[in-house]
């Protein structure tokens, strides 16, 4: 389907978001994905026209947001680029990266970088519908800097009880801003210190590659079942 761009915004270095218009009769729920595809762009590279990308508006939103690292890739240089009203197409929605219905156990999301995006939007949703579950994001980045809706989603922390946010930075040698939070990658020790095992937890991971399989892997070893993960990996195009 077919739909204009908007605008776009930089949100943390390196990171932009864009906006588009919502297709009519376009639905979808918080943490899935779509494929955009540029009509005609006026460069391209052996990896096409066309990108997946998680939306991290949300359902109520009038419009339709992505929001992608900033790498000089001809696909990417084209996107930073756009004039607003160029129309772009559309495909989706896809994927089943999106919160459990049972409000009884609740949700623990790992993100690492740009994998935030899902997870922001479903974060978001359910503050807006007052869901009852109990939802834990551990969001791994190397600075504030480089972090993503950082202070949307401490914002978020201190609106809604049932939203814990722990921010998590691996390089703060390299930042100039301060920061009070945790240090160094998600593991067992932060898992037990911030997840309550008594809510049957069901964990999401999307991040890079190496980071959702270590991960899996943290789970595993500590007992949870596979059946309780879901992972999504966040490859650098």
């Amino acid at each position: 389907m077919q739909t204009k761009f908007l605008g776009a915004e930089t949100i943390a270095e390196g990171t932009m978001l864009f906006k588009f218009e919502k297709p009519a009769g376009f639905t979808y729920k918080s943490g899935q994905s779509i494929d955009l595809i540029l009509i005609d762009p006026s460069e391209t590279d052996a990896e096409g026209n066309s990108r997946a990308f998680s939306l991290v508006s949300t359902p109520a939103d009038e419009y339709l947001a992505i929001a992608t690292r900033m790498r000089d890739t001809a696909f990417k240089r084209v996107l930073k680029n756009l004039a607003s009203g160029t129309e772009v197409n559309l495909e989706g929605p896809f994927g089943d990266m999106t919160l459990h219905e049972n409000e009884k156990r609740s949700a623990v999301l790992l993100a690492g970088g740009i994998g935030i995006t899902p997870f922001y939007s479903m974060a978001v949703d359910a503050a807006a519908r007052k869901l009852p579950h109990k939802i834990v994001l551990m969001f791994s980045n190397r600075r504030p800097e480089d972090t993503a809706f950082l202070d949307d989603l401490t914002r978020l922390h201190e609106q809604n009880s049932n939203f814990t946010f722990v921010g998590t930075m691996t390089d703060m040698e390299s930042s100039v801003q301060e920061w009070k939070g945790e240090r160094g990658y998600i593991n067992a020790d932060m898992l037990k210190k911030y997840v309550d095992q008594t809510s049957m937890p069901i964990y999401y991971i999307a991040g890079p590659a190496g980071m959702v399989a270590a991960l899996r892997k943290v789970l595993t070893e500590n007992g949870v079942s596979n059946d309780d993960i879901r992972a999504e990996e966040f490859t650098g195009y």
